[in-house]
């Protein structure tokens, strides 16, 4: 075997965890795979693999040497693609990294459509609030909330999300409801903290025509949007969120709008990706795909503006 298709075949068995698996997936016998691992393993001068009867798992030097592999063949499909000119039909496997409540609500729920437009992508989906190393971890776009931080990645906006202020009817019943913004002083809010550092976030609402910012205490703080929301539902205290993320709590009274006749922010969403990817048709056809679906949940962009 060549040494790309020994790298293909490496990736693959760490993938599957199983030389048979792998070799089947490639078409070709087994003994040949075994033959090639050894070879690559004697030309590197490491053990790449642990083998028992049951599994097959990178070692250390084999992981890290995975995840460089992942980069090379992953560069070379997107070389290959735009020489053969078929950025309308990508191939190969494309690592994206969403928020859990835009998986399960917005990206998932579509996702048979975006295979029956590109059938030759295979997508891992992980999910998650925390701050991702792109280039480390093999992602290839993540899809976050919030303001861009990285100057290393491409940011491009998919929608700007309507958000509300909430708590539970049990925390209202317990600490008032306030009429006007300035009677939030004493109340208790959720605090959110982002897993890279960032501390609380205020609440902000539109007063006279301007945006105030609330720095609210509180006694319970988290750094995932899930619990956040499970938190407010339990009474701990008022949330700012995206509605869209509690309208169904809302409807159905387990949550209550409070101050609605003063504006929340809307909320930005950005699709962001190394610069190295920035014409990989891989990502490209996502973003462009996911925005559409942004667009038909929140509106176009240019129409929100303001």
């Amino acid at each position: 075997m060549d040494r790309l298709a020994t790298l293909s075949l490496f990736t693959r068995i760490v993938e599957t965890g199983s030389f048979t698996r792998a070799a089947d997936g490639l078409d070709i016998p087994r003994p040949t795979a075994t033959n090639a691992i050894k070879a690559l393993e004697t030309r590197l001068g490491v053990r790449l693999l642990e083998r028992s009867t049951r599994h097959v798992r990178p070692t250390l030097d084999g992981q890290a040497f995975y995840d460089r592999c992942v980069h090379v063949l992953a560069e070379l499909d997107d070389a290959e693609a735009s020489l053969r000119q078929v950025a309308s039909r990508p191939r190969g496997r494309l690592r994206v990294d969403l928020h859990g409540t835009h998986a399960t609500q917005v990206v998932l729920p579509r996702i048979g459509e975006f295979r029956a437009r590109y059938p030759e992508l295979a997508l891992d989906v992980s999910s998650g609030d925390r701050l991702v190393d792109l280039v480390r971890e093999g992602v290839d776009c993540v899809v976050r909330a919030g303001n861009p931080r990285d100057a290393n990645l491409v940011a491009r906006p998919l929608a700007r999300m309507p958000q509300v202020l909430c708590a539970s009817p049990a925390y209202l019943a317990r600490a008032g409801t306030p009429a006007h913004p300035d009677e939030l002083e004493g109340h208790a809010a959720v605090r959110f903290f982002a897993s890279s550092g960032g501390s609380d976030y205020p609440i902000t609402l539109r007063v006279d025509g301007a945006w105030r910012d609330f720095m609210l205490t509180g006694w319970m703080a988290v750094s995932d949007a899930e619990n956040y929301v499970v938190c407010a539902l339990q009474g701990c205290g008022l949330v700012q969120v995206p509605r869209f993320h509690v309208e169904d709590k809302l409807r159905d009274g387990r949550l209550v709008e409070v101050l609605p006749a003063f504006a929340s922010p809307e909320m930005s969403l950005w699709a962001m990706y190394p610069y190295r990817r920035h014409l990989s048709p891989r990502v490209r056809v996502f973003v462009e795909w996911v925005g559409g679906l942004y667009a038909e949940k929140f509106g176009p962009l240019e129409d929100r503006q303001g």
